[in-house]
């Protein structure tokens, strides 16, 4: 039996953006996500509702963790004024699903093993593992992970690798791609047994002026809604 897992990552409470990729993935089997629900974006409410309902399996995000702690030391101006204006968007109910996300998730599909994690295997928040990452980086990111297949978000950036016949993958980011492309991006996995049978990164176009118009309709930072346009 062949079973598909659509990821997504990265929303960043973009909710025209996740709306769309959900209309494409409807059809998936089981839907993971990566963390990074909020932050950036001008809908945390809503994103964080749809995450909650429609994910099987989610992890936390930096932005999810600056939300939940308040610490914003590791943020630039305006990632910190969107992690402090979405603090005050959400109630305790949607604080409290957030703060419970677990850092790791570990399962099997089909006899295939998948460990999920938003930054890495040593460092599940902050970590970034890029294409262009260190080959022997990416091993021992593997061998800690211990599964077939290590899924990470964080970068914005879609990856594919295989190491050493464990596959390192990234689904790119949903709400704020940043690599160029600024369509919504989003993986699919097919697994079937014990075996990994395909992995592709889809792009869908969403409302790109919505979303940058109720950015600046919140008071958020206008360069965080300008950067949408460009996929940077």
């Amino acid at each position: 039996m062949t079973v598909e897992i659509a990821v997504i990552s990265d929303v960043h409470s973009n909710l025209e953006a996740l709306k769309r990729v959900l209309r494409e993935v409807r059809s998936a089997d089981m839907l993971v996500c990566c963390g990074d629900i909020v932050g950036y974006g001008p809908r945390p409410v809503e994103c964080v509702d749809i995450v909650r309902e429609r994910c099987d399996r989610c992890v936390m995000g930096n932005h999810d963790y600056g939300v939940v702690t308040g610490d914003v030391a590791y943020f630039n101006v305006a990632a910190r004024i969107a992690v402090e204006w979405t603090r005050r968007q959400l109630d305790e109910d949607k604080r409290d699903f957030l703060a419970k996300l677990p850092k790791t998730e570990r399962f099997e599909v089909e006899g295939v093993s998948i460990f999920l994690v938003h930054g890495s295997p040593r460092d599940p928040i902050w970590e970034y593992v890029f294409p262009h990452t260190p080959r022997r980086l990416l091993e021992k990111l593997v061998d800690k992970a211990g599964t077939d297949v290590l899924i990470t978000g964080h970068t914005h950036v879609p990856m594919y690798d295989d190491v050493n016949g464990s596959y390192v993958l990234n689904p790119g980011s949903v709400g704020q791609p940043r690599d160029g492309d600024p369509r919504a991006a989003f993986g699919i996995l097919e697994v079937s047994d014990g075996r990994v049978v395909s992995w592709d990164v889809h792009r869908v176009a969403y409302n790109v002026d919505r979303t940058a118009r109720e950015i600046e309709e919140r008071g958020l930072p206008e360069e965080l809604g300008a950067r949408l346009y460009r996929g940077v």
